[in-house]
């Protein structure tokens, strides 16, 4: 019961009462924090993308996924990386979402996404908007958790984001060597 209970608190986002054995859901009254990065080689190429989950209410625990894609781009791998973390969430989150990704961050600050839904997923210059899929997906999920988008600088001083940049070469080279995660 001890380790079901310390796996929900810091994946599941559940407060546990000790002693009486109620389990409430905090909902968005959780913070989670998250960093997360994704990159091909070459661009177009194998790609990988990583997330490292932080819960502040549970001592800062953290949690890091990632995995690899054939054939992809930078961008997909940095969509991909935020909605496999959102979608590790298992209940709405008010989170704090750090990105290198300019692409990631400005879709959402600067409104890019309402823009693109309104001319039917085409850019000013009317093109199609690349990505679609991945960001009808985001957009969902950013939805069900209260996300606050945050820009940080790649592969300088920040510990999280280049954790999270030895997790995407971690990931392509578990697929070069046949661990596909």
């Amino acid at each position: 019961m001890t380790v079901t209970v310390s796996l929900r608190i810091l994946y599941g986002l559940h407060n546990h009462t000790e002693g009486k054995g109620k389990v409430t859901v905090m909902g968005k009254n959780t913070q989670v924090v998250i960093y997360t990065d994704g990159g091909a080689t070459p661009n177009p190429g194998l790609g990988g993308w990583a997330a490292v989950l932080i819960s502040p209410a549970h001592g800062n625990r953290e949690r890091e996924i990632h995995g690899a894609e054939p054939d992809t781009t930078n961008n997909r791998m940095e969509l991909t990386a935020a909605i496999r973390a959102l979608k590790a969430l298992k209940y709405p989150c008010r989170v704090e979402l750090h990105t290198d990704s300019m692409y990631l961050k400005n879709a959402f600050t600067q409104a890019w996404l309402d823009k693109w839904q309104k001319n039917g997923w085409k850019t000013s210059g009317k093109q199609p908007v690349l990505n679609q899929d991945l960001w009808e997906e985001l957009l969902i999920l950013a939805q069900t958790h209260e996300v606050e988008w945050q820009w940080t600088k790649g592969h300088a001083s920040d510990r999280y984001n280049n954790r999270c940049d030895a997790l995407v070469q971690k990931a392509k080279d578990e697929f070069i060597a046949g661990n596909r995660t």
